[in-house]
């Protein structure tokens, strides 16, 4: 059989695209259900877009990439077409949409956008072939073998994270065979481990920190404790920029006068020891296991502005030196992939391989935990579908 566009998987980049790619599209996955990442997402709610979505929200080997397919379709084009559809919608912290529903709202308006478009749930590709004009792919559908001819070709079958999901490094493997470069594939957005389990007594222990990784920006946001190492929303954020052998450094009082204050409490409360002080701004467990290397045992008065200063620098500089991390498990993204030397930014196609697409989580493109990484999939497959089907401009329905 022969299709015009084949699009292969069937997730946030696939879906969008095939609303766009015109008629006699087909959407193939080898998943019993269509989106599955988008459900289980942002706690079953979809964090389906930030607002303050821009390129600076982005990690790729080439940061400018991003910038054609995010201005061309932004946050707030894709913010219209949910509120097209009558769904349901709030903002959480930092920027972050969430469905007011459910994820599941987010996936039926996918589906009825492609509506025109053909999709074939549990079908494994076997192999891919370039002929003179377009494409062969050989697939096995429930467990018959046929040919798929098409004229383009879209790879959307993301990145290696959450493989229990039926995640693989299929694009890769795509890109390769047609003599295109790959980035290393690493987890992102993932929980870090340490051998020594260091932090076990502290597992579910949560506090507000700045958290930096050598290479890459600040961020506020929770640390929590687990009984294998540290996560939160500010630890996944600095592991896509953390690089294996580095310290963290945590700032335990992000938002606290630690000077200011205790030179106050030696004035009027100089028998009280530091912990006891330091215990209405941090975890009283987490104050306990700082004493293990602080002397927050002592009393106030007897700290000098020197060893004050000193002290301020150990909880504001908490450095940390992660073993790992969780990997590809429990990784939210996957940092790496398609390199985009090979691709236009406007099209998102090979530039060797005419009529060959690469969209979503499959680039090397990848987003801030919040929402992004869903931005760039809705905007990468524009880029491609739009190109495919010759519009400028999407028709939603």
């Amino acid at each position: 059989m022969h299709k015009r566009t084949l699009i292969i998987g069937a997730g946030a980049a696939g879906l969008f695209c095939a609303g766009m790619s015109g008629a006699d599209t087909l959407v193939i996955d080898h998943a019993k259900a269509a989106g599955e990442k988008i459900r289980i997402s942002g706690g079953g709610r979809c964090n389906f877009t930030n607002i303050h979505t821009s390129y600076d929200n982005f990690i790729s080997q080439n940061r400018h990439f991003c910038k054609s397919a995010l201005s061309r379709y932004t946050q707030w084009d894709f913010l219209d077409l949910v509120e097209r559809y009558g769904i349901g919608w709030h903002e959480k912290t930092l920027g972050q949409l969430f469905c007011d529903n459910s994820a599941k709202d987010i996936i039926q308006m996918l589906l009825s956008e492609m509506a025109d478009a053909e999709l074939w749930l549990q079908t494994t590709v076997i192999n891919i072939e370039k002929r003179d004009q377009g494409f062969s792919v050989r697939v096995q559908k429930q467990g018959r073998e046929m040919t798929i001819t098409c004229d383009h070709l879209v790879i959307a079958t993301g990145g290696k994270s959450i493989p229990k999901m039926g995640a693989t490094g299929f694009a890769y493997e795509v890109a390769e065979q047609f003599g295109m470069d790959v980035i290393e594939p690493r987890a992102g957005l993932v929980p870090f481990t340490f051998s020594d389990n260091k932090f076990r007594e502290l597992s579910g222990v949560a506090t507000p920190v700045r958290a930096v990784a050598m290479h890459g920006p600040d961020f506020e946001e929770a640390l929590l404790f687990t009984h294998r190492g540290l996560s939160g929303p500010a630890v996944l954020q600095v592991s896509s920029y953390w690089k294996e052998g580095e310290n963290l450094s945590l700032n335990l009082l992000p938002n606290v006068d630690i000077v200011k204050m205790l030179q106050a409490q030696r004035q009027v409360a100089g028998r009280k020891s530091i912990g006891k002080v330091l215990a209405n701004h941090l975890p009283s467990r987490l104050v306990e296991h700082l004493s293990d290397a602080l002397p927050l045992k002592e009393n106030v008065a007897d700290q000098s502005d020197t060893k004050i200063f000193a002290l301020v620098d150990a909880l504001q500089n908490w450095r940390v030196k992660p073993t790992g991390t969780e990997g590809f498990r429990t990784a939210e993204v996957t940092l790496g992939g398609i390199d985009t030397d090979g691709l236009s930014s406007k099209t998102m196609m090979s530039k060797t391989v005419e009529n060959l697409y690469f969209i979503g989580e499959a680039v090397d493109v990848t987003g801030w935990l919040g929402g992004y990484n869903f931005q760039w999939a809705w905007s990468s497959a524009y880029a491609a579908g739009t190109a495919i089907a010759g519009a400028e401009k999407p028709m939603h329905k």
